[in-house]
């Protein structure tokens, strides 16, 4: 029987954490929202269907690897800085 392999954002595996699925599956959430506009946090979770503290907690360790930046006060927003891999479209 064949397995469907999930596809994760290139920028959710992380260097220095260990990248488990669950991680994967919220940070390629987080990301992909992110893509479309920048957000704050409490806005991905709502979103998401995460909690504010799984995405504040995914959102530092993507700032930790310079994937993301927060600009402003709070709530501050988060955007994509550009750094990282690309996706492929095709």
């Amino acid at each position: 029987m064949p397995t469907i392999k999930e596809t994760y954002h290139p920028n959710a595996y992380l260097q220095h954490v260990i990248n488990v699925k669950t991680g994967l599956k919220a940070r390629t959430k987080i990301l992909t929202a992110l893509e479309t506009q920048p957000a704050s946090a409490g806005t991905i979770a709502r979103n998401s269907g995460y909690t504010y503290a799984a995405v504040a907690h995914h959102l530092r360790l993507l700032e930790a690897e310079g994937r993301v930046s927060r600009r402003g006060k709070r709530p501050c927003i988060w955007l994509l800085t550009g750094l990282g891999q690309k996706r492929l479209i095709a």
